[in-house]
């Protein structure tokens, strides 16, 4: 029996930095020891060890197991959608893929694009489809998925390209009106979604202007010049294994129509995976008999074939290794890795959030703030450090959304200007850090590290730095009357009006 009136002890400074130095600690200790694998296992483990601690913290202050483990569940449950479109994308590659769509979109990519230009033709494709369909996410398992195989056959850099995908994508997820993270922002800071959107233009489209023309400039100054010759090659050995056509693209404009549609990720995303199923029967049965198991032919090896490329994906054996490794991937098992972080990573944010230890950190963070530019910076730092130490960007859009709302209104801050700083720092971030879902999402998708792609991922660096100078300056920035100046005012309208009667 746990006693009635429990007492819970406020948590100190000190009890908030311990597990997240920890954390940063074994982090950075799981790079440093195993480079480019860390995120396969050991970041989980340090994610874990660290959020063991801080329970430990939440117990001595008066938490019981039992109510950490339901802050636990409840955080865990939060991320389930986000898997389920997980395992669906894995499954999208791997049917399209083996039906020919995204060979396809490779092939006619690398006879349309200028090599010069492409890292920001990149760029602009993906922001044009993001902000169609509002689903950053999506746009990079399609579009992207096809823009790596397009610069793999141009002989570019994957680290740049997916930089390009990454910047384009969440360009045009920011200010889609059909994105989650566009809504949530103005719904957690109080404000109109249509006057959020025109408000976060002044600092989203100069960003990405600045952004393109980098993309432009490293295309022209490319240290090694695509091959014409390397090109018709790829083109070769794509048209030689797979039956190309436009009508290959058709699971790909049913999945934008269907989001556009606003139909919900998950069935949008499993429902273009079937149809390039169905498509691979239908249009490339030498390749689906290439991977059938012996002796099962027609029908059977069709539905055999198209299974395993859903669940397992599909692993290419060409006479060219570059095909194969361009070709071999999906299935919902390629995501399960990633998902194994995902969920470490909650686990840990919501731990910290239960015990109060997040919270007491941003209050901190928050002590001395006056100025305009003091507090649109803090709260975009404050995004960026929960994007962090929780690895989730809606929680890095709501928990400081939550916590700075009131005191954007007490220093006469409309809450405009916290909504925008919320993206700038949410959003844009997420997929800058290799441990939080967006940034596991992304690597897990294009097949490119977060800590390669990061340094070219312009949009994304450029925009939080442009609002935090933009808050210094005063430019932009809109202002409401104090709720006390606004009480003095409104009484004194109302006795200057009484005053005029009388007269």
């Amino acid at each position: 029996m746990e006693p009635e009136n429990k007492q819970i002890k406020e948590a100190s400074i000190l009890d908030a930095v311990v597990p997240i130095l920890i954390l940063i600690i074994m982090l950075s200790s799981s790079v440093w020891l195993y480079g480019g694998d860390s995120s396969y296992g050991p970041n989980q483990i340090a994610l874990l060890f660290a959020m063991f601690i801080a329970a430990a913290v939440g117990m001595k202050n008066g938490y019981t197991w039992k109510e950490i483990e339901e802050g636990i569940v409840k955080g865990i449950s939060l991320s389930l959608g986000a898997i389920l479109i997980l395992l669906a994308v894995g499954a999208l590659i791997g049917s399209w893929m083996l039906s020919g769509t995204v060979p396809t979109l490779i092939y006619y990519g690398l006879e349309l694009l200028n090599p010069s230009l492409f890292y920001a033709a990149t760029c602009l494709i993906c922001a044009i489809v993001a902000m169609s369909i509002g689903s950053s996410w999506t746009t990079a398992a399609t579009v992207g998925v096809a823009l790596i195989g397009v610069a793999n056959g141009m002989g570019l850099s994957e680290a740049i390209t997916a930089g390009a995908v990454v910047s384009g994508a969440y360009f045009g997820d920011k200010i889609s009106p059909l994105s989650e993270t566009t809504n949530l922002a103005p719904a957690v800071a109080g404000t109109d979604l249509f006057e959020h959107i025109q408000y976060m233009l002044w600092t989203t489209i100069p960003s990405i202007i600045l952004a393109l023309i980098l993309f432009t400039f490293l295309g022209f100054n490319s240290n090694q010049p695509p091959s014409e010759e390397g090109i018709a090659n790829m083109q070769n050995l794509l048209a030689s294994e797979f039956n190309l056509g436009w009508h290959l693209l058709i699971p790909l404009i049913v999945l934008l129509g269907l989001a556009v549609k606003k139909v919900p990720a998950f069935p949008a995303v499993a429902i273009g995976a079937l149809l390039g199923g169905v498509w691979a029967g239908l249009f490339q049965s030498d390749v689906v008999q290439s991977f059938a198991v012996e002796g099962r032919e027609g029908l059977v090896a069709s539905i055999t074939v198209v299974w395993t490329a859903l669940y397992d994906g599909v692993e290419f054996n060409t006479s060219s290794q570059v095909l194969n490794e361009l070709l071999s991937r999906g299935g919902m098992a390629s995501m399960l890795n990633t998902i194994w972080l995902i969920m470490c990573a909650l686990t840990f944010g919501a731990v910290l959030e239960k015990v109060g230890l997040l919270k007491r950190i941003v209050s901190a963070v928050l002590h001395g703030a006056k100025s305009a530019g003091d507090m649109i910076s803090r709260t975009i730092l404050t995004c960026f450090a929960t994007n962090l130490i929780t690895a989730d960007q809606y929680m890095a859009i709501v928990m400081p959304g939550r916590m700075y709302k009131n005191e954007f209104e007490k220093r006469g801050l409309h809450q405009l200007n916290l909504s925008r700083s919320l993206e700038d720092g949410g959003t844009l971030t997420s997929p800058l850090i290799p441990w939080n879902t967006c940034g596991a999402y992304m690597s897990g998708v294009l097949g490119v590290g977060v800590l390669d792609y990061a340094f070219y991922a312009f949009f994304n660096l450029i925009n939080p730095v442009l609002a935090i100078i933009y808050a210094f300056l005063g430019i932009k920035i809109l202002r409401i009357p104090p709720p006390k100046y606004a009480e003095q005012v409104s009484s004194e309208e109302k006795h200057s009006q009484h005053e005029t009667q009388n007269v």
